[in-house]
């Protein structure tokens, strides 16, 4: 698994400042009221009252994990009187311009940016021989931000700490009291909406941070150090440089490598469909009067013709998820062989027996069919669903879903959280959401389209049930009214989950159901369709057509039909199917990996390490991907063993309800994990510098090149290293040639890709070295970049900045002159002189 990092910080830089108007002051009052009733009153009165006794020496019974800093007490006396504004600390500008807005004055709403502290990254970090205890230190783009959070706290009487309602956030909210050093003037307040109801239940529920949280959450970020800390320099070691391992990532690179394994292995076997198309009415070709029906067996086929038919895995099929304790939409039957007509002579034959055959109806069944709504998005269900229906990656889902959270600029309501927390593993609505709701359907569709009683859903089996479900913050909040302030993305994911919500309270949709079975000669033809009788909860949530489906006319018995056309076609059986971000997904929440607040991070992680790469929305498995997981295999097999994940993630849990110490969980993965390692350090092969017998030679020098890797994948370098250091990609693309010539030696320039970017270079290296800049236009198309700097006459070069590409001088920084990015030329124009000798220059220059 990847080291556990700090929430990101929103994009939003901009501070909130102190004496920021509240826009809505009645509500920030009566938020203002709840606080001082709820949390501020009996505080103060408690510490008056202890400001008039004699102070009793008291020992601290609970053990802090030291730190690197130094500090002094926590300056929490009673005694001293503190008369500045609260602060409240969240962990994003954009959540907390959101709160301060519904706070008002009497509050200073800042925010940490994330973590404010780690473990080093310089060294190991944890003292093993003394419990395991990290050695934090603060992180160093964090000091600006806690020099101005302890100025703010120093006159505040309260501190709240804010951050998101999970684990994690529960870990930022203990870093923030370590590392302000506030004592008991600090408090914890969770959101699990950022409105204005949100907040004010939030108050009335403030509370101590919770230990057992923070030691869940410290023992997961030092299982990952320590696997990460010993394996990852293994990896170096013995196959490339920068590569990396964790605990719950090479589980999912296995998952991914396996698939691959299977579908190399497997063999396929061909089979033919036969469709007959016919029609209950001679002449009339079109539905609803025409409809097709498939071969299903011939009365004398032989038992060796039973097969059982194996096809693509359909990625929608992860939308049929109805959720525990809910009834399908259709019974599951057991698995039936079917009869495949085998090769082409076969079907062929068929055809020709069967177009003179008479097609007769012998059986026709009709059935009401309810199709109940799915449950209300849990975390992983929001991701599977967005990348199926919007082809969003996981990260990108749960970076606009943070966004919602957080808040957006609604007109006069001002900023406002529309959407509840969005890290759950829960099915479960508040009462208040389910009132919302069902008097929304009621409201907008009528009292048929409620469902009565309301529609709840047991939890899942290991679900922690933390926070209730993804939800809208309000249903008035409807997608169309919200359209004009949502960019897209967010309009889309937004309007995604508000209909997956009101839709879980609407009634099934109701179908009526009609299959036939129809015989012509030995064969026997079967056709199947059906009809929407009520809309049901589909009136919000859509119908969505299932493979294949069809309406058919009505059907009796011993109805003679007319044959249309009869058509065969070839297939074969399919492999299993790669897995997608979103099935993936859906494998790691099945086989307990990972939790609702991982699975986005599991899934980029693998795909950033070069272990898996995506084409086509499907994850493929990469030869690197295949070298590092058979290494694993082979000398850690806990570590990529799904069921020692699954306990692993048990045993987090445990710590989270107090059941189990956090530091025996790390002491017992300990000692046998370190054990491994040193007897892979003698046992595992070495996959740098391989001779393979078809090598390439050295274009520079002539030896031998050896096979070696990087996190890029293999590449080949020259057996004279370090003498001569040339390299070349092991399966490099044929040139891309363009248009442009060299202006040295007149060969055509090829498009190659450096570690900066696109470049243009002479087809003649390494006799000639000539590269040019070229930038992508915004068609898409390559402008070929061959300009002089116009002050001191050097080339020009291909830079970024924060506002995209432009050109900078190639003598930065003894010359700053910049120019825009030249237009694409019209076909035939010639590009401005220059000597050709631009190199492609690093980001950011």
């Amino acid at each position: 698994m990847a080291k556990a990092k700090p929430k990101p910080p929103a994009t939003d830089a901009a501070e909130v400042p102190e004496n920021a108007p509240a826009k809505k002051p009645k509500a920030a009052k009566k938020v203002a009221a709840v606080v001082e009733e709820v949390v501020e009153a009996p505080v103060k009165k408690a510490a008056k009252k202890k400001a008039a006794t004699p102070a009793v020496a008291k020992k601290a019974s609970r053990k802090k994990a030291p730190v690197v800093e130094k500090r002094g007490p926590p300056d929490d006396s009673p005694s001293v009187k503190r008369t500045g504004a609260s602060l409240v600390i969240v962990e994003s500008p954009a959540k907390a311009k959101t709160i301060n807005k519904i706070l008002g004055k009497g509050y200073v709403v800042k925010a940490s940016m994330g973590h404010v502290r780690d473990l080093p990254k310089s060294k190991f970090g944890i003292d093993v021989d003394h419990g395991f205890e990290p050695q934090y230190i603060e992180i160093k783009d964090r000091k600006d931000t806690l020099k101005d959070l302890k100025d703010a706290s120093k006159n505040a009487p309260f501190v709240y700490l804010a951050p998101d309602p999970d684990r994690e956030g529960e870990a930022i909210a203990w870093h923030l009291a370590e590392a302000l050093n506030v004592g008991r003037r600090a408090k914890r307040v969770t959101f699990n909406e950022i409105t204005k109801r949100g907040v004010e239940e939030g108050f009335k529920k403030v509370r101590e941070v919770a230990m057992n949280l923070v030691n869940a959450q410290q023992a997961r970020r030092l299982l990952d150090r320590i696997v990460g800390y010993k394996l990852s320099p293994l990896l170096w070691e013995k196959v490339a440089r920068g590569l990396s391992a964790g605990r719950v990532q090479s589980v999912a690179s296995k998952l991914v490598v396996d698939r691959e394994k299977e579908i190399r292995a497997f063999k396929a076997e061909e089979f033919w469909r036969l469709i007959a198309r016919v029609t209950a009415k001679p002449g009339v070709e079109e539905p609803p009067e025409a409809f097709k029906a498939e071969l299903k067996r011939v009365k004398d086929g032989a038992e060796a013709d039973l097969h059982t038919k194996t096809e693509a895995f359909d990625e929608e099929k992860l939308l049929d998820d109805k959720g525990p304790g809910v009834e399908k939409e259709e019974d599951k039957e057991p698995e039936k062989k079917e009869f495949l007509v085998p090769d082409g002579a076969t079907a062929n034959g068929l055809v020709e027996e069967l177009k003179t055959a008479q097609y007769r109806i012998v059986k026709v069944e009709k059935k009401s069919r309810r199709d109940n709504p799915p449950p209300p998005f849990t975390t992983s269900l929001l991701q599977q669903t967005a990348s199926v229906k919007l082809h969003f990656p996981t990260r990108r889902t749960m970076a606009i879903a943070q966004q919602l959270y957080e808040g957006v600029e609604i007109g006069e309501e001002g900023t406002t959280g529309l959407i509840t927390y969005m890290r759950t593993d829960s099915y479960r609505l508040s009462e208040d959401a389910l009132v919302e709701i069902r008097g929304f359907v009621v409201k907008s569709f009528g009292q048929k389209y409620l469902e009565t009683p309301p529609r709840v859903w047991a939890a899942r089996k290991g679900a922690q049930e933390a926070h209730e479900a993804i939800r809208p913050t309000s249903v008035e909040h409807t997608p169309d009214l919200m359209r004009q302030y949502l960019n897209d993305e967010q309009f889309k994911l937004y309007q995604l989950i508000w209909q997956r919500t009101v839709g879980t309270q609407m009634a099934p949709a109701e179908f009526d159901v009609t299959s036939a079975e129809i015989e012509a000669g030995r064969a026997v033809f079967g056709a199947r369709g059906r009809v929407m009788a009520f809309d049901g909860y589909t009136r919000v949530a859509g119908h969505r057509l299932k493979k294949e489906e069809q309406i058919l006319p009505p059907l009796a018995e011993g109805q003679i039909l007319t044959l249309i056309g009869l058509d065969a076609t070839q297939h074969f059986t399919q492999p299993p199917a790669r897995f997608t971000e979103a099935s993936l997904v859906k494998a790691l929440e099945q086989n307990g990996i990972g939790r609702p607040s991982t699975y986005a991070p599991i899934v980029a992680t693998i795909q950033d390490r070069g272990y898996v790469k995506q084409e086509n929305r499907a994850l493929h498995a990469t030869e690197l991907g295949e070298i590092v997981n058979g290494k694993l295999e082979k000398h850690f097999p806990e570590i990529v063993n799904t069921d020692f994940t699954r306990l692993m993630e048990e045993k987090l849990d445990a710590v989270e309800e107090s059941k189990a110490d956090w530091h025996e969980l790390l002491r017992e993965f300990h000692d046998v994990f370190v054990g491994e390692i040193e007897r892979a350090k003698t046992e595992m092969t070495s996959e740098k510098g391989q001779v393979v017998a078809d090598a390439p030679l050295c274009e520079k020098c002539g030896k031998p090149m050896l096979l070696r890797w990087n996190k890029w994948g293999g590449f080949w370098g020259c057996s004279g290293y370090p003498e001569c250091k040339s390299t070349k990609p092991k399966d490099a693309p044929p040139p891309e040639l363009s248009n442009e010539k060299c202006e040295k030696c007149g060969k055509p320039m090829a498009l190659k890709r450096g570690r900066f970017g696109q470049f243009l270079a002479c087809t003649g290296y390494p006799e000639c070295k000539t590269t040019r800049n070229v930038v992508k236009g915004k068609d898409g198309g390559v402008i070929v970049v061959n300009e002089k700097c116009e002050i001191c006459g050097a080339p020009m070069r291909v830079c970024r900045g924060k506002r995209g590409p432009f050109l900078g001088c190639s003598k930065y920084p003894e010359c700053k002159s910049t120019k825009p990015i030249p237009k694409a030329k019209p076909e035939g124009e010639e590009a401005p002189a220059g000597d050709g000798e631009g190199t492609a220059a690093p980001a950011g220059e």
